[in-house]
């Protein structure tokens, strides 16, 4: 087992779509990934994502999902397309739990595709913060013992 920091991602999110009565949202959300990991836990090179997302609500339920395109330079890597989709439900204020399930493309040079499946949850702390946290299983193409994969980071709504 392995424990560090990752990555630093930083990201913005545009709604260009906003339909209230309907409870349907689109976003681009474009991001990029600063290399500054511990222990081998990232990259050694900038990457980008280049995402859509859609989002239906209803009551206290959301089901959104997307996908998009990533460049990952580097030597012995490659560039992949990515999507997933979740369910979640807000049971107060501060809390959304949720499933979720996404694909990922082979993202270096002889690499294989996966599958990751996660429960989650977003906590509200006080503005403009908000924590997010996702465990589950990661299945690789071509076979072997799943992996298990978290993730946590801090969110900064403005």
């Amino acid at each position: 087992m392995h424990a560090g920091l990752g990555d630093l991602e930083v990201s913005a999110k545009y709604r260009f779509y906003h339909d209230e009565s309907a409870g349907i949202q689109l976003a681009a959300f474009p991001g990029i990934s600063l290399p500054i990991a511990t222990h081998g836990l990232g990259s050694d090179h900038v990457t980008a994502f280049l995402p859509i997302w859609g989002q239906k609500d209803f009551d206290h339920w959301s089901i959104f999902g997307g996908g998009g395109y990533a460049i990952n330079s580097g030597t012995g890597n490659r560039n992949y397309w990515t999507g997933g989709v979740a369910l979640t439900h807000e049971f107060s204020d501060s809390l959304l739990m949720g499933i979720e399930a996404d694909r990922q493309g082979a993202d270096e040079v002889g690499g294989r595709a996966s599958t990751s499946l996660g429960i989650g949850a977003i906590v509200q702390l006080p503005r403009p913060f908000r924590l997010l946290a996702s465990a589950g299983p990661t299945f690789s193409d071509g076979g072997g013992a799943a992996e298990f994969h978290v993730f946590m980071a801090l969110g900064l709504d403005f």
